[in-house]
């Protein structure tokens, strides 16, 4: 995780404890909010998703979602502890099998992390990460969600990505970032300024809006609504540019990916191939025949491969060795940056805590054998999402995130280090839940006369 460097002296003891009772009177608000609304803690969480915060300690800083953090606390004393509590009084629910590769990578990464030779590293992901965004993605999972709450949700996120945007925008114009000094000492070094808004990281940003206008875009094409199609081509024109303005070149290859994912569903398979195949073509042929001025790295002075993909494939050929070195079990969780420069491969210039493709960060951190389970929650989080999701624009939006922050997490960073990612499968998992539970109440439903006569607009307006 990037972030700025953030120099501070050890609380006094007074200080913390303040602190502290500080943050119990939060989630102590937060759960009272809670038991008065169920539909609290959705909103809450989707709210408190982006907001990160500079933490400063042993050497080195971690960029926390402090804000979520709290969301979370409140909602598992609410809703997950009375409930594992009373155990008994409630319907128990088997766990699918995403739910248990889910844990099983969670616990494969402690335990690789116990030979890691970044101890460090390993710890603070397990403890700022995993755990508490495994917390998260029960708590959605459990949630009964319906169009409203969808609506809702998805009301907050547009909300921020358009406050986002503006931030983005005043940095453009005044070409001077807000936050993290790392993104304005390279862009000294480069002919363009790259836009982070309050993200620390233009990439993450990007990554935020990508996600933003999947969902508004699966809107605009299912309802019928012209008002909601000209509300909706306005924010994601605005989102657009603020996208463009952070030259986050995953983030909009994943936001194509969606959009083609959604295109797929809305009218045709073979026809959405095709174009983007042909999309695709003619963006490789700009891409190779572009001038220099346009900074996509392979022209101009150091024009190169590695500067169009902002130093990258060096990365991943560095990952790639570790990887032939350790092939098995890797050289444990967290150790990609220790061992990256161990073996010299790095320089000022590229020094960094992953290789920007998740695939290779986990071949050399964890071996086949983390390869294997992530290529298992792959498959078994596609299955879950993409099933059954024809009929329900709600759970194809979720579908075509997921597929776009995957590639993301090819050509960046951060897949189980992501709230989104957590967010996307315990709201994804609830509907297919949901979608399943309908099918076994009332089997002839669908395929009924009746049901095969409703448009997918109506059925839009209905599912959840």
């Amino acid at each position: 995780m990037t972030g700025a460097t953030v120099a501070s002296a050890l609380p006094s003891p007074g200080v913390i404890g303040a602190a502290l009772v500080g943050v119990l009177v939060i989630i102590g608000l937060l759960a009272l909010a809670m038991r008065r609304r169920p539909d609290a803690f959705p909103l809450l969480a989707i709210f408190a998703l982006p907001f990160r915060l500079p933490i400063s300690t042993d050497g080195r800083t971690v960029n926390l979602l402090i804000p979520l953090y709290l969301v979370v606390a409140a909602g598992t004393l609410v809703h997950l502890i009375p409930r594992w509590l009373n155990r008994g009084a409630s319907e128990p629910r088997s766990p699918i099998t995403l739910e248990w590769l889910l844990l099983g990578a969670v616990v494969l990464y402690v335990l690789q992390g116990t030979y890691s030779t970044d101890h460090t590293k390993a710890a603070e992901n397990v403890a700022f990460f995993y755990i508490p965004f495994g917390l998260l993605f029960m708590l959605l999972r459990d949630v009964c969600w319906t169009r409203e709450l969808i609506l809702k949700c998805l009301g907050v996120a547009v909300m921020l990505a358009v406050v986002f945007a503006g931030v983005g925008f005043v940095e453009y114009y005044r070409k001077t970032l807000f936050l993290n000094p790392k993104v304005v000492a390279a862009d000294q070094y480069d002919n363009y300024f790259r836009v982070n808004s309050l993200f620390f990281d233009p990439s993450i940003y990007g990554r935020f809006l990508a996600m933003v206008m999947i969902g508004v875009t699966t809107v605009v094409l299912w309802t019928s609504r012209r008002r909601d199609v000209l509300l909706g081509a306005g924010v994601l024109a605005w989102l657009l540019a603020g996208l463009i303005t952070s030259f986050s070149q995953s983030s909009i290859a994943a936001l194509l990916l969606g959009l083609a994912v959604l295109a797929a569903y809305r009218w045709d398979v073979r026809a959405t191939v095709y174009v983007t195949g042909a999309l695709v073509a003619i963006a490789l042929v700009v891409v190779l025949l572009a001038p220099a001025s346009l900074h996509f790295g392979l022209k101009g002075t150091g024009g190169s491969t590695s500067n169009a993909t902002s130093g990258r494939t060096k990365l991943i050929d560095g990952g790639l060795e570790l990887f032939a070195d350790r092939p098995l079990y890797g050289y444990g969780s967290g150790s990609f940056e220790t061992e990256y420069k161990r073996h010299g491969n790095a320089t000022t210039a590229n020094a960094t805590s992953a290789s920007h493709t998740i695939p290779i960060t986990i071949a050399a951190e964890q071996g086949v054998i983390g390869l294997a389970v992530y290529v298992a929650l792959l498959v078994a989080a596609f299955a879950v999402l993409f099933r059954g999701a024809g009929r329900s624009p709600p759970r194809i939006a979720i579908a075509a995130c997921f597929a776009a922050l995957v590639l993301h997490t090819w050509t960046y960073a951060d897949f189980l280090e992501d709230p989104i990612t957590w967010t996307l499968l315990g709201i994804g998992v609830a509907l297919a839940r949901a979608e399943r539970a309908r099918k076994d109440k009332d089997p002839a439903e669908e395929h009924s006369p009746k049901r095969l006569r409703v448009t997918m607009v109506t059925r839009s307006l209905k599912s959840v």
